[in-house]
C-alpha cells in the first residue's frame, strides 16, 4: 500500500477546489492550476481534502495512486504559497543582473548570457551573487533552475560555478609538483 496515497490532501485555508471527472481544478490567492490524472486512480472530494484511491490491484494503478496524491498536493501547495529555488553564484567577476524579462548571466565567457524568463515564473536577482526563482508551478521553476545552473556548474577544483543555495560541492585536490 502506498503511504503517500493513503493520506488526504488537505484544502488550505483560501484554496478551493473543484473535481470534474479526472481533473482537478485548485483555486487560490496565487493563481489556478489544474491536473488530469490518469484512470487508474478515483479522485473524491471529502469535506476539506481530497482523497485518491487506486482502480484496482494492478501495478500500474499503484504507482499511479501515490504520483497522483503528490500531484494535487503540488497544486494546493502552489497556488497558496509557491515554490522557490535560490541559486548561488561563485567565481571571481560572476554576475547575475535582471533587465526586464531577461536575465543577464556573466559567467567568464566573452560574452553575456541572455536568459529569457519563461511565462509563469518570476526570477530575481537581489544581489549580484544570488538568483531566485519563484511560481506556482513545481516542475517549471525546478526546471528553469535547473537551465540558468546549465550556464556553468561548479566545478570540482575551484568551486567556481552556479550552484543551488545549500548544495553541497566536492572539492578535488589539484596536481602537485
Amino acid at each position: 500500500m502506498s503511504r503517500i496515497g493513503k493520506k488526504p490532501v488537505a484544502l488550505i485555508k483560501g484554496v478551493t477546489a473543484s473535481i470534474s471527472g479526472q481533473t482537478v481544478e485548485v483555486k487560490g490567492p496565487k493563481g489556478t492550476r489544474s491536473f488530469t490524472a490518469t484512470d487508474d486512480v478515483t479522485i473524491t472530494m471529502i469535506e476539506d481534502a481530497i482523497k485518491v484511491a487506486p482502480r484496482g490491484t494492478s501495478k500500474r494503478a499503484r504507482q499511479q495512486w501515490g504520483m497522483a496524491r503528490s500531484m494535487v498536493e503540488n497544486l494546493v501547495v502552489g497556488v497558496s504559497a509557491g515554490f522557490k529555488r535560490e541559486l548561488e553564484i561563485q567565481g571571481v567577476g560572476y554576475r547575475a543582473a535582471m533587465n526586464g524579462n531577461i536575465l543577464k548571466l556573466s559567467l567568464g565567457y566573452s560574452h553575456e548570457v541572455n536568459f529569457e524568463v519563461p511565462n509563469g515564473v518570476t526570477v530575481t536577482a537581489p544581489k549580484q551573487t544570488e538568483i531566485v526563482v519563484e511560481g506556482i508551478d513545481q516542475q517549471l521553476v525546478g526546471q528553469v533552475a535547473a537551465n540558468i545552473r546549465e550556464w556553468r556548474k561548479p566545478e570540482p577544483y575551484k568551486g567556481k560555478g552556479i550552484r543551488y543555495k545549500g548544495e553541497f560541492v566536492f572539492r578535488k585536490e589539484g596536481k602537485k609538483k
